[in-house]
């Protein structure tokens, strides 16, 4: 891509994360469910080192490869002791603080929650919410929908969560300029 074409302005990215459900503790290694910073009641809950939001990490990521920094990984590792059940929030803060600080903006994310059991039906708009909240932007820039597998494979078996985001953002001057910038 050459410089200052119409390309260097926008960026994609998509972001994926998947985390093992297992009984929650002391029976199993799960911890209580949280997704979208929505507590789910259910007897399983994901084997993690945060506090396994699946949804933010996946968004995280999203953000983080549309700008093409490092990724969540790399920046909150699983072996580092401050991350042990770290609120997932944090993450998505931090990556919201870097896009601006690179000169990005974000335009919109859209997130597919796989998911059998529980339904996130009646929690999405709780989770937009926290997720736009989290961000920065406007409620209406994020969108989250659920899907079950049928009961094929891992996730469709009840013993796994999978999140696909995708994002899109904006050179923070063109949308500043075109009013498309949230906060």
């Amino acid at each position: 891509m050459g410089t200052g074409g119409a390309s260097d302005g926008i960026r994609v990215g998509l972001g994926y994360d998947l985390h093992r459900l297992e009984p929650l503790a002391p029976e199993g290694r799960g911890r209580p469910f949280v997704l979208g910073g929505v507590r789910l009641e259910h007897s399983r809950g994901p084997v993690s080192h945060s506090d396994g939001d699946a949804l933010m990490h996946a968004v995280t990521d999203a953000l983080l490869g549309a700008a093409g920094l490092a990724d969540i990984g790399q920046l909150f590792p699983d072996d580092d002791s401050a991350n042990e059940s770290r609120d997932s929030a944090e993450f998505l803060r931090a990556a919201a603080a870097r896009l601006a600080s690179a000169g990005w903006a974000i335009v919109n994310v859209d997130a597919v929650v796989i998911l059998q059991r529980p339904k996130i039906g009646a929690l999405k708009g709780a989770m937009r919410a926290n997720l736009a909240r989290a961000l920065g932007v406007e409620e209406s820039r994020v969108n989250v929908k659920g899907k079950t597998k049928e009961e094929v494979d891992a996730a469709g078996q009840g013993l796994a969560v999978e999140v696909h985001a995708v994002a899109l953002l904006s050179r923070a001057e063109t949308a500043a300029r075109t009013g498309s910038a949230g906060s």
